[in-house]
């Protein structure tokens, strides 16, 4: 069945259903396609608990975001037996992971998000179609006209006068030939200190990583089959890493100073202690934050540089080298518990936990994946536009600033359509065939500025995603959940916005009447903050 509405959103990660929101608040019509079975991308099909900042609770984040993160809060005070404090906190904090102050199950964060979706879907302004991957896109010119998708073996298209691309690798901007950027520029091209010298290299793109989740039932043997990789992934030693990938010692990101983080501490039991270890940092569920008996063990994601996938990326190759890339990241990930299960060094001074249980029940519909694995990958960096604007690391990188002789904080863009905030941070990426290390760079919490969602060319395309005109290195901070909800809502807000108004959206960034009456509509009606307060935005982060 094919169909027409006035607003398509392509990809129903955190930017998506945040810009498909923002365009049905807005009184639009919306069709939203995923690839995968669930919407949510990084949050649910990917398996990661938020990366915010430390300000997420009252600001610096969209307020359609934080009513997000209270439905998913909601959830668990009216359904999960809490423990008294627990429930009368208003920071609840499910997992009591140390990565975020909210971390949760995935499941419960595509529960929320499907609440929040269900009023337009009742009334049919929204159409929902999952398990729908983009095959082609027919263009006229510098328009957008259809996209074609592949759906349970039958081709859909979808016709509308906005098309907004926030698939996990930028494939509509891919599919329709709009100008884009893959992999990391050279310092010649962007000018930026922290840029490779020399020639730009596409296939430089930061680590992917497939998650899983595991508990723990000491005295149970779980151990998985033994991977066909194994072999390859126990001895598998980066040339910029200290030793083999799979063991407990790695680098800081910001230092690379060497450190060494075991599974547990005896002060972090599966069974809700804290420690410096690798249970507690993204643990999704507590057994401290429920009544004694609810759960037997803690329950933890696995997102850790031991499962970065390095040999090579996933845009700009052929689809059958993705493909392979695909299996072997998985592979990976399932060597990474094998070892663990069985070979690993125990805090106890033993070798091996075999009672870590599996549980891809909690990360996925019907059955579970042997390993825990997730749905989908976990995507840090997308084929990016070429945009009206491109963010570079002069405008929010502190060393780069100070070098440049600008004055603190981060560039302050007269077309900022929201704010977001995370250090630059560039896992392990695939290189040139040699894997590069970690860059983590210190910024300023930024604004996103509407020249950076919008194609140099292409009048009705706008990016939605990790997608929008950045760098190979500030992707690094413009990539995370906030960030990743702010851009979608803003692109759903500008398409709803350029219809009503008949501007198409460059004409609206370029009249400064229509620029600030979008930006009223944003903060006014959306609840979007633009500009950080000047005593966070000369921060360091």
């Amino acid at each position: 069945m094919d169909h027409e509405t006035e607003v398509l959103v392509v990809g129903g990660g955190l930017g998506g259903v945040a810009a498909a929101l923002a365009a049905l608040r807005l009184g639009r019509t919306v069709v939203l396609t995923e690839e995968s079975p669930w919407l949510g991308g990084q949050l649910t099909s990917q398996a990661v608990p938020p990366d915010e900042n430390a300000w997420v609770e009252t600001f610096g984040a969209a307020a359609s975001y934080r009513r997000l993160r209270t439905e998913i809060r909601e959830l668990y005070r009216r359904h999960y037996p809490l423990t008294e404090s627990a429930r009368a906190s208003a920071a609840l904090n499910p997992g009591d992971g140390r990565v975020s102050p909210l971390c949760h199950e995935p499941k419960v964060a595509l529960t929320a998000i499907h609440a929040m979706l269900a009023p337009y879907r009742a009334n049919r302004r929204l159409t929902v179609l999952t398990g729908t991957r983009p095959h082609s896109v027919e263009v006229d010119g510098d328009t957008v006209t259809a996209v074609r998708f592949e759906r349970d073996g039958d081709h859909v298209t979808v016709r509308a006068p906005y098309v907004l691309d926030a698939t996990e690798l930028g494939d509509v901007v891919e599919q329709s030939g709009t100008e884009s950027v893959v992999g990391a520029e050279s310092r010649d091209q962007t000018g930026e200190l922290h840029a490779l010298d020399g020639a730009a290299q596409p296939l430089d793109q930061q680590s992917f990583t497939w998650c899983f989740a595991m508990d723990f039932r000491e005295g149970e043997d779980w151990t998985i089959d033994r991977p066909a990789g194994y072999g390859f992934w126990r001895d598998f030693a980066p040339g910029y890493w200290p030793g083999p990938l799979l063991s407990w010692t790695d680098v800081r990101p910001d230092s690379l100073a060497v450190r060494t983080h075991p599974l547990f501490t005896d002060a972090a039991t599966p069974t809700g202690g804290h420690g410096i270890d690798r249970w507690t940092f993204r643990r999704i569920l507590s057994a401290r934050t429920f009544t004694p008996g609810f759960l037997a063990s803690d329950v933890t994601l696995v997102n850790w540089p031991q499962n970065d996938y390095v040999p090579g990326p996933l845009v700009g190759v052929e689809p059958a080298e993705r493909q392979r890339h695909l299996e072997a990241a998985r592979e990976l990930s399932r060597s990474l518990l094998y070892w663990m299960q069985t070979e690993a060094p125990r805090h106890d001074g033993g070798t091996g936990y075999p009672g870590l249980r599996p549980r891809g029940d909690l990360l996925r519909d019907g059955t579970a994946d042997d390993a825990g694995l997730a749905l989908r990958p976990y995507v840090r960096e997308s084929r990016r536009i070429a945009g009206e604007l491109t963010v570079v690391e002069e405008h929010v990188g502190v060393e780069a600033r100070r070098a440049a002789g600008l004055p603190v904080g981060s560039e302050v863009f007269p077309d900022s359509v929201g704010i977001g905030c995370y250090r630059i941070d560039l896992h392990p990426s695939s290189g040139s065939g040699t894997p590069r290390t970690y860059v983590d760079i210190a910024c300023h919490p930024f604004q996103v500025p509407l020249g950076a969602l919008l194609p140099v060319r292409m009048d009705n395309l706008i990016a939605a995603a990790k997608n929008i005109a950045t760098t190979h290195i500030t992707n690094g901070g413009y990539r995370l959940h906030p960030v990743e909800w702010t851009i979608g809502e803003a692109a759903g807000a500008l398409a709803a916005y350029a219809l009503g108004t008949g501007l198409p959206p460059r004409a609206v960034r370029a009249k400064p009447d229509a620029l600030a009456e979008f930006q009223r509509l944003l903060s006014g009606v959306l609840g979007a903050e633009l500009a950080w307060p000047d005593r966070i935005r000369t921060r360091t982060v």
